[in-house]
């Protein structure tokens, strides 16, 4: 087992902190901040939470098209595979691949190096054959990841819909910096589907709130690593579906004219002024998959559910 844990090097230009970005996004208009900072250890705790909830239909569905077609799947990506997972993250769905198929090595991506150490310890003990490489990254900028010895085919996994949260170029460029990383090998990527308005407003406004309490989250980590003094109690959670944009658009609206304070730098906010947070692109099967071969990927198999709320895609690079 080789768990010792690697920090790779960026081709792009070095990262802005939380800080760098809060301080950008907030002094724009209209205002934004980038939603990867949702996952420190109380937003990733809260993201869990929604991940149960009834109206949040898209960890479930992804989970059980996992189980079904997991045979199917490991038989695409062939044996003795190193997967390569892009933002690693429960480990509920990556262990259903390590079960049905034949897997020589696991490399999970994060930036979060504590992560990856209790990925790596919970791991080593249920996969003790298991090669395991723990990368530390961006997968957004540009990476450069050396093959194992014996360079084994590389299969990349992309759960979540977490390709839904880049603009279309942005995830076109995503996916091409992902198949250059995946010589000879394939993509599974999980894609939320288009469907009725409804069901997506109440998957991102849930009933017990939770979704406004993760959305939050970002204004209250900066208060605790930050010591600035956003008053929560101002701000209020907005998650309206753009259906000619096929995207749900996440935002924290200010409900009074009030300031705060970030480091030293007053940021003012005018009554009903905006945050963006966070934008879920939802696709149809043919507009991602023609996206996917404009990419560079040869699209192959794809499962949905009955209902299809959600898909998976096995690409080939």
């Amino acid at each position: 087992m080789d768990s010792s844990l690697a920090r790779l090097h960026q081709t792009a230009p070095p990262e802005e902190s939380f800080l760098d970005c809060l301080v950008r996004g907030l002094s724009k208009t209209p205002k934004d901040i980038p939603c990867k900072y949702f996952y420190d250890s109380q937003g990733s705790q809260l993201f869990e939470q929604i991940c149960a909830l009834p109206e949040y239909y898209q960890t479930r569905t992804e989970t059980a098209l996992l189980a079904d077609h997991a045979g199917e799947i490991a038989q695409l990506m062939g044996d003795g595979i190193e997967i390569l997972e892009f933002g690693a993250g429960a480990l509920k769905k990556v262990r259903i691949l390590l079960d049905a198929a034949r897997v020589a090595a696991y490399s999970p991506l994060d930036i979060s190096g504590d992560y990856l150490r209790e990925v790596v310890v919970t791991l080593a003990a249920d996969y003790p054959a298991l090669i395991l490489r723990p990368l530390i990254g961006d997968f957004t900028q540009g990476l450069e990841i050396p093959l194992l010895p014996g360079n084994p085919r590389r299969a990349g996994f992309f759960p979540g819909s977490t390709i839904g949260n880049f603009r279309p170029d942005a995830a076109m460029a995503l996916l091409r910096r992902m198949r250059a990383l995946l010589p000879g090998g394939g993509l599974l990527i999980g894609v939320d589907l288009v469907k009725d308005p409804a069901r997506l407003h109440a998957a991102y406004n849930d009933a017990a709130g939770i979704t406004a309490l993760f959305n939050k989250n970002l204004l209250a980590r900066a208060n605790r690593e930050l010591g600035a003094d956003f008053d929560l109690s101002g701000f209020a959670h907005y998650a309206p579906y753009n259906a000619l944009g096929h995207r749900i658009e996440m935002y924290l609206v200010s409900l009074r004219r009030q300031s705060a304070s970030l480091m030293g730098q007053r940021i003012d906010f005018a009554a009903g002024e905006a945050i963006h947070t966070e934008d879920s692109h939802k696709y149809t099967i043919e507009s991602f998959r023609e996206m996917a071969a404009r990419a560079g990927f040869r699209p192959r198999a794809v499962w949905t559910d009955p209902e299809r709320l959600f898909s998976l895609h096995w690409l080939e690079s």
